[in-house]
C-alpha cells in the first residue's frame, strides 16, 4: 500500500484520476439536474423590478447608533 504521494505507481495515480473524475462528473451532474429543476424561481425573479432606494435613514437604539 503508498502511504505517500511521493512513492505511488502508475495504477495508484490511475485510481486517483479515476476517483476525481467520476466525483467530478456526479457533482456536475446533480448541478445540472438541480439547475434544471429551479427554472420557475429564475422565471420569477427576472420578472421582478429594480427597487429604487431611498433617503438615508437615523436609526438609534439605546448607545449604539447607525445611519442606513
Amino acid at each position: 500500500m503508498n502511504h505517500s504521494l511521493h512513492s505511488i505507481d502508475r495504477t495508484t495515480h490511475a485510481k486517483i484520476v479515476a476517483v476525481a473524475l467520476i466525483c467530478a462528473t456526479a457533482v456536475a451532474g446533480i448541478g445540472i439536474a438541480v439547475h434544471s429543476r429551479g427554472g420557475d424561481n429564475l422565471e420569477q425573479a427576472q420578472h421582478i423590478g429594480v427597487i429604487k432606494a431611498g433617503r438615508p435613514a437615523m436609526v438609534a437604539s439605546g448607545v449604539e447608533v447607525a445611519v442606513r
